[in-house]
């Protein structure tokens, strides 16, 4: 079939050109329209149910919200996990559904379950599903900047800038932080309230019936149809202060008779501070699920620039973090060795074939392979990411091998006797078919080996998909390019009769031969040199520390801070705005801070009050003093340490994000210990965190003691709330007014719409003793003092309450440096163990990326062999020999030698880049062996003896075996010397396939003569 695809090929030569220009176009336009992104879609598909509980204690919020929506959400189809959190007046509920499942099917289910249990809900309780967005649509960040006041930047935000950017196409939401939400506040005068006999029930009740406009019908009058309007609604304070809400002895009291009508602000639920000069008002543009985020932050930043003109004088808009900028130097870094590496195997094919057409026309397969590999990423919908494009790279020196093989076997007979007996298409015919087969074998089992990247689960799998298929994609363009398109280039551009070798053949050629027969009288030695490497790549192995992935440098540094869980957010702030002050003024590579603490307006990151994420704007690194980022956190830790009460931990934004979806927190170990009791949780999890800080590697170790948040508890005392006319219920309606506020409506403004709030004076938040002495008023017109209500104590209780499939658990949180993670987690597995033992009902779960690090070495483990398998049926099916099969086979642990020591040598932990590293090499060296086997067997089918087989079969393949190697060991180079973002993934790849070549293209070229004259002479095919 291969000869007649080449026949075919070289008879219509006018047919395959046309069909490549057709070819090349549509991959150009692929290339224009594929989504760009830094990494690929790593998020499972995921569905968030946030609702907020106003007042709710966590324990509260866990009893009469998560239970109820766990024991309906529980056992939904294709559902893997349930994770949910209670914290204060926010319940956020997480579902994972398995790999594939369609989100929108997903959140129907989701919505339907929801609705069945809804009404069983506290009243009060607000919210629904979150965006359709991922953990990682965090895609542009900016603040307003100006001489507004907060209330005004809020404002701003919301009913000028969030509206507009919900329009841009791929937004799934605006998430706004900071600033104060305006409210239309009315504060009543308890004197007031007791005098007139008027409850704030009563008050509230008169405000929410005396606040709408409504339409009575049509009325005609003589031809024309008047449309009856009652206007009832507020329209500014004086119509909230002129409502009517009882009367009295014949005298009408008003709101304003009984309370006090302003413009007032919601109580906070977290707030935003920059650069240690005060609060701030922060935007956070959510992309959609599946959007491209290139062109999502495109048409953000065109709506700005459009709303620019239209903000008030003085106001900007300050972006501090822009996806884009990272998807730029994400793809710039693989573009680079894309582009050096091209250079470099152009080069390499002109020192090797001594020709410039021929090199010319080798070269030709890498673009072509390039844009087809665009065109099949456009057609099964990948975008084009680091990883992705990564594997381009990768394959860039294995893509040439079809290419190479063909054209210096043509070159090769166009300079012998045959080209001057036939026609010279005739003789690249001869040329292209005498190798097509091993070729294609060759190809197809590089292939092979990348297949297991694709049965990877979990973030490796999503990872590391589109560099496998981003491979085969590119190793299909190429063969077949090597067996239509390159041969009838050389059919046009290559010149029959002699030329001189090229210098390097005519240095290394002698020289190889010299050695080839030498070791072929002696050939003890060669494999007593093997059989050494093959122990010291043994040691080198198990000497190798193991790791899931190496940490990626997204350019950006965010610290996130806790304090004392009792804190209060004013004082919250300042501390932030303190640390703040210190890190700008000791660490100029830090140009900026922007931190956020609490809870988001939309409720997708719901943290505590003494939780900070600082967001760190650095200098350009040539900027720095020291350009390096493990130096540049030394001198941040520094700083840090000097604040008492603070436990600091650095992450980056992306890698924050990804940890917290996979396993619902942050950090690369994440010990979670199951259980029912909160405070013997907290227990374990102190004891647990002591012995991992005291475990050599630790570097942050960090949990959150769960007590400690005061609470002021009212035990109402039923007996005297009963006597006063009153019922809990009232009573706590009038305790949320008093402090929190209640909600009275809303106050319609153009498009604003502006909360009306019955709250009560400052000084009640302000003042424990005053809110005990609060007068209640009563319905028979008395009042009451709320401590004669209700016993009045202090006491402290959990910050929140988290669960994974209806268990309560506490979470134990590592970050691990200078050590390989898997080392860390057996020695800490070991110290736990031994130092704190569990009470029945208790288990440890041992997560975070160690938990992804061993799904994937065993998944690895797995599918390898069977990887191994099939190749071994399909060299046994070119070849027809086991025993020959086998052969090539064997040349697969020499490759590995000098991959195992390269990678010890360097410093790099066996981490799944690196796995990948072996699997290339596995695949290179299974096609070097086969070339050299298939040409032996070409000259045993001759006739020649077996001594002259093997010498002057190795000795004719020299070249075809160096170039490949050589161009894909030079292929990888670039990779190996990069800085970009995404070269910490790339670095542990081409360390081992560089220095695995060296070993491979050693053993192939000396020892797989030696062993073929041993062990397959007498099986060559006839």
């Amino acid at each position: 079939m291969l000869s007649r695809l080449v026949e075919f090929a070289l008879a219509q030569r006018l047919v395959v050109l046309l069909v490549t220009a057709l070819g090349v176009g549509a991959g150009i336009t692929a290339w224009r329209q594929l989504p760009i992104d830094a990494f690929p879609d790593i998020s499972p598909t995921q569905v968030k149910l946030i609702l907020k509980a106003p007042g709710m204690t966590p324990q509260e919020v866990e009893q009469r919200i998560l239970v109820p929506l766990e024991m309906e959400l529980l056992g939904l189809p294709r559902q893997v996990q349930l994770r949910a959190l209670a914290k204060y007046a926010i319940a956020d509920l997480t579902l994972v559904f398995e790999d594939g499942t369609d989100i929108y099917w997903a959140r129907q289910q989701v919505a339907e379950r929801y609705a069945g249990v809804r009404d069983a809900l506290p009243a009060g309780v607000e919210g629904g599903l979150a965006p359709i967005a991922t953990p990682l649509s965090d895609l542009f960040m900016f603040t307003i900047e100006g001489d507004l006041s907060l209330v005004d930047k809020r404002d701003l935000l919301d009913w000028t800038i969030r509206p507009a950017l919900r329009t841009v196409p791929g937004v799934a939401d605006v998430n706004a932080l900071g600033g104060r939400v305006r409210t239309y506040e009315v504060v009543p005068d308890r004197a007031a309230l007791a005098a007139a006999g008027v409850t704030l029930a009563e008050l509230a009740a008169a405000l929410e019936v005396n606040n709408q406009n409504d339409g009575a019908g049509r009325l005609h009058d003589g031809e024309e149809a008047l449309v009856v309007r009652a206007t009832g609604a507020y329209d500014g304070l004086d119509a909230v202060a002129g409502v009517v809400v009882a009367r009295r002895d014949g005298r009408v009291l008003r709101v304003a008779d009984l309370a006090q009508v302003r413009f007032g602000e919601l109580a906070p639920l977290g707030a935003v501070s920059k650069d240690g000069r005060g609060e701030a008002v922060e935007a956070i543009v959510v992309g959609l699920r599946g959007a491209n985020a290139g062109a999502v932050v495109a048409g953000v930043r065109t709506k700005l620039d459009a709303l620019q003109p239209s903000l008030p004088p003085g106001v900007t808009l300050n972006v501090f973090y822009d996806r884009s900028e990272l998807i730029a130097r994400a793809v710039g870094t693989v573009s680079r060795a894309l582009i050096e590496a091209s250079v470099l195997v152009v080069v390499l094919l002109l020192l090797f074939l001594g020709e410039l057409r021929a090199a010319l026309v080798v070269a030709t397969t890498l673009p072509l392979a390039a844009l087809g590999t665009f065109l099949l990423m456009r057609l099964t919908g990948m975008s084009a990411n680091l990883m992705s494009l990564g594997g381009l790279a990768i394959a860039i020196g294995i893509l040439v091998d079809a290419a190479v093989v063909v054209v210096e076997n043509a070159v090769e007979r166009l300079t012998g006797d045959e080209a001057q007996r036939l026609p010279r298409l005739h003789v690249i015919y001869r040329a292209v078919t005498e190798v097509a087969q091993p070729v294609a074998t060759g190809v197809f089992i590089i292939a092979l080996v990348f297949l297991p990247l694709l049965t990877l689960e979990g973030l490796e799998g999503k990872l590391f998909a589109p560099v496998a298929l981003s491979i085969v994609f590119a190793l299909g363009a190429s063969l077949l390019a090597g067996l239509t398109f390159i041969p009838v280039l050389a059919s046009l551009v290559l010149r029959a009769g002699p030329h001189r070798e090229p210098w390097v053949m005519r240095l290394l050629g002698p020289a190889y031969a010299r050695l080839l027969a030498a070791c072929l009288r002696r050939p003890a030695p060669v494999i007593a040199v093997a059989v050494v490497g093959l122990l010291l790549a043994s040691g080198a192995y198990l000497r190798t520390g193991k790791s899931f992935m190496p940490t990626l440098d997204e350019g950006a540094i965010l610290v996130q801070l806790t304090k004392l869980p009792s804190i209060d957010i004013q004082a919250s702030l300042a501390l932030d705005q303190a640390v703040q002050r210190a890190i700008l003024a000791e660490v100029p590579e830090v140009k900026s801070i922007v931190a956020r603490l609490g809870s988001d307006d939309l409720g997708l990151d719901p943290m505590s009050l003494n939780d900070t994420d600082s967001f760190l704007v650095l200098a350009p690194k040539q900027d720095w003093r020291v350009p390096d980022k493990d130096w540049l956190a030394a001198r941040l830790r520094a700083v840090l340490a000097r604040f008492p009460g603070i436990e600091f931990t650095f992450t980056q934004p992306i890698e924050m994000r990804v940890a917290e979806m996979l396993t619902g927190s942050r950090g690369d170990l994440a010990v979670k210990i199951f259980g029912p009791d909160l405070a013997e949780l907290d227990r374990l999890a102190g004891r647990i965190a002591a012995v991992l800080e005291q475990t050599p590697g630790a570097s942050e170790v960090f949990t959150v003691h769960n007590d400690g948040v005061q609470y002021l508890q009212l035990r109402l005392d039923r007996l005297a709330v009963g006597r006063a006319g009153l019922d809990a219920q009232a009573l706590q309606r009038e305790l949320r007014a008093q402090v929190d506020g209640l909600r009275a409506g809303t106050v319609l403004e153009g498009n604003k719409r502006i909360p009306l709030m019955v709250r009560g004076e400052p000084r009640l938040r302000r003042d424990a003793d005053a809110l005990a002495e609060t007068r209640i008023a009563l319905p028979d017109g008395g009042s009451a003092r709320l401590a004669d209500l209700a016993r009045i104590e202090r006491m402290a209780g959990p910050i929140k309450v988290d669960r994974e499939d209806g268990e309560r658990f506490a979470v134990v949180q590592a970050n691990v440096a200078g050590r390989d993670l898997v080392g860390y987690v057996d020695d800490a597995r070991a110290r736990v163990a031994e130092a704190v033992p569990l009470p029945p009902g208790y288990r440890l779960v041992w997560g975070g990326q160690f938990e992804n690090q061993q799904r994937a070495a065993a998944r690895l483990g797995l599918v390898v062999p069977v990887a191994l398998g099939l190749i071994f049926f399909v060299l046994f099916a070119t070849l027809g020999s086991v025993r020959q099969a086998v052969l090539i086979l064997s040349n697969i642990p020499f490759a590995l030698i000098g991959g195992a020591i390269a990678l010890w040598a360097s410093g790099e932990y066996l981490s799944v880049p690196a796995s990948v590293g072996f699997i290339a090499l596995l695949g290179i060296a299974v096609l070097n062996g086969l070339v050299l086997l298939t040409h032996f067997n070409q000259l045993r089918a001759a006739g020649l003896p077996i001594e002259q087989v093997v010498y002057d079969g190795a000795r004719r393949r020299l070249r075809p075996v160096l170039m490949t190697a050589g161009i894909a060991a030079l292929g990888l180079v670039p990779l190996l010397l990069q800085t970009g973002p995404g070269s910490e993934i790339q670095r542990p790849l081409a360390i081992v396939v560089l220095g695995g070549l060296i070993t491979s293209t050693a053993l192939t070229l000396l020892l797989l003569p030696i062993l073929y004259r041993r062990f397959s002479a007498a099986e060559a095919r006839p």
